[in-house]
């Protein structure tokens, strides 16, 4: 499983902190993010912003970076607040 974790507005629009996906087909970030950004509107708009910043196993990282079961991907927008 690839534990998922949502920041700040992000939080907030999908109502969820976290969740877990199955690895299944997804090779990227930048496939993880159009697989939940598939699962409606909300997701859609959520996940849809080209600034979106995204972590993998804590660090920094791209949507091209390549994941794999047991990762950690958190998303947040490019601007958060403490």
């Amino acid at each position: 499983m690839i534990k998922v974790l949502f920041f700040a507005s992000l939080r907030e629009q999908l109502e969820r902190d976290v969740m877990e996906v199955e690895p299944e087909g997804l090779a990227d970030v930048a496939q993880l993010r159009s697989k939940l950004a598939g699962q409606g509107a909300v997701w859609q708009r959520a996940l849809g912003n080209d600034q979106l910043q995204v972590a993998l196993n804590q660090k920094l990282s791209t949507m091209d970076a390549a994941i794999c079961d047991g990762d950690e991907v958190a998303f947040f927008p490019p601007v958060t607040g403490g």
